[in-house]
């Protein structure tokens, strides 16, 4: 999600890569859940997220989107994120007291917080967000904040999404053709979101396959 401000408006005017410390570690938030609620839209889901999701609550896409998720138009194209409870403003993985229900496997956008990414030159690095989060905060490592396995490969892939993401923008901003542009986001929805992932094969090996298919049919 591209997003129209300045960072010296709403982080401490730093770019971090994944092996620096930055002051983003809330100590287990304390039973804080405010960046939990109120969140509209914004926690876009990626393919790794449901493919963690899905396998972890061995449930399918589809069940998914019956209670916890939904679908929204990111820059053009159609992709799913978090569903907030219309009763309490909060996502629908917290339990009664606030606590997130998949927390081992929740999504990259909530791992992040309240870091974001910057993305340039086909890459892209980690800013803090100095204005989202009213805990007291301590020093630690990119990395480890995020805490995700095989790091390396894990950001190589979100860079890889990002930038193919854009180019499927490109691609439907490019087209008049109303029908193309519908059939090319059920292709991207179809592909990386309904079709289902293996939990027992790994996950980049997937996904870069599709990836591959991907390009070489609409780019």
């Amino acid at each position: 999600m591209i997003r129209n401000v300045d960072l010296s408006d709403i982080s401490d005017g730093k770019l971090y890569k994944g092996e620096d410390q930055v002051r983003a570690d809330s100590l287990g938030c304390k039973g804080c859940s405010k960046c939990c609620h109120g969140m509209g839209d914004s926690i876009v889901l990626d393919p790794y997220d449901i493919y963690q999701l899905t396998g972890a609550l061995k449930v399918t896409f589809e069940q998914l989107l019956n209670n916890y998720i939904e679908l929204g138009v990111v820059d053009h194209v159609t992709l799913p994120h978090i569903k907030m409870d219309e009763n309490t403003g909060g996502c629908r993985f917290l339990n009664k007291e606030g606590r997130c229900q998949v927390h081992p496997v929740r999504p990259g956008f909530c791992r992040l917080f309240p870091l974001g990414r910057f993305y340039e030159n086909g890459d892209f690095s980690y800013f803090l967000q100095v204005k989202e989060c009213p805990q007291k905060r301590v020093k630690t490592k990119v990395r480890k904040w995020i805490g995700i396995n095989n790091f390396k490969k894990y950001e190589a892939f979100v860079r890889d999404w990002h930038y193919f993401l854009k180019d499927v923008e490109n691609y439907i901003l490019s087209t008049t053709d109303e029908e193309e542009k519908k059939n090319t986001n059920l292709y991207i929805l179809m592909m990386f979101f309904m079709k289902p992932y293996d939990p027992g094969v790994d996950f980049y090996l997937q996904f870069y396959n599709r990836l591959k298919t991907s390009q070489s049919l609409i780019l």
